[in-house]
């Protein structure tokens, strides 16, 4: 949380090189296939004929990319996990529990349309495949801009933050936490800013 710009690659799937401009545009049709099927259904009733149909290409490409779709729906939803880390870093000086970073309160409004999907990779708590890659990634973040910065307990305080960000918005978006963008973003915020602050040493 020091605000430092983001930096490094996003997450890949398996099949092709990540810099090759037509495995990208394909898994491009193929995240936006997904998000557009599960905007009529569960992930759950989504199989990969349909998938494949709406994208406009067959099983074998399918497969050439993902070994199934809870992959593709994990790759899919990686940029919910980008935007979550980047917006918990936007901002620069001293950090104002009362203000959170601008880009999150539209962060959390964007998870409504998508929300029966996130569910489903986003099990209460912060587990499931999409908690464990928010955590992972929001720990590195804030493991490496804590130890850039000379704060202390880097590891300690990561942990913290990312356990605490990916648990409560995995309950917020099962209905566990009952608040508004707005109101679920000023909340965490100001936990993230207390964590960051505790005497740990």
């Amino acid at each position: 949380m020091t605000g430092v710009p983001p930096g490094g690659p996003p997450p890949t799937a398996p099949g092709g090189a990540a810099g090759d401009p037509r495995t990208a545009r394909t898994r491009a049709r193929l995240r936006r296939a997904l998000l557009d099927e599960c905007a009529e259904r569960p992930l759950e009733e989504v199989g990969v004929a349909a998938l494949v149909r709406r994208a406009g290409m067959g099983r074998a490409t399918f497969y050439l990319h993902y070994p199934d779709l809870q992959a593709l729906a994990v790759d899919a939803c990686a940029e919910v996990v980008r935007n979550a880390v980047d917006a918990l870093h936007a901002w620069r000086g001293a950090p104002d529990p009362h203000v959170p970073p601008p880009p999150l309160v539209p962060f959390f409004a964007a998870l409504i349309p998508h929300a029966a999907l996130y569910r489903t990779l986003l099990r209460p708590g912060g587990g499931g495949p999409l908690g464990e890659l928010l955590h992972r990634e929001l720990r590195e973040r804030s493991r490496a801009e804590r130890a850039l910065a000379g704060a202390p307990a880097p590891e300690l305080i990561a942990s913290a933050v990312a356990a605490t960000f990916a648990g409560v918005l995995a309950d917020w978006l099962h209905g566990l936490i009952e608040d508004s963008p707005e109101g679920i973003a000023a909340r965490v915020w100001r936990l993230l800013v207390a964590l960051h602050r505790l005497p740990v040493i």
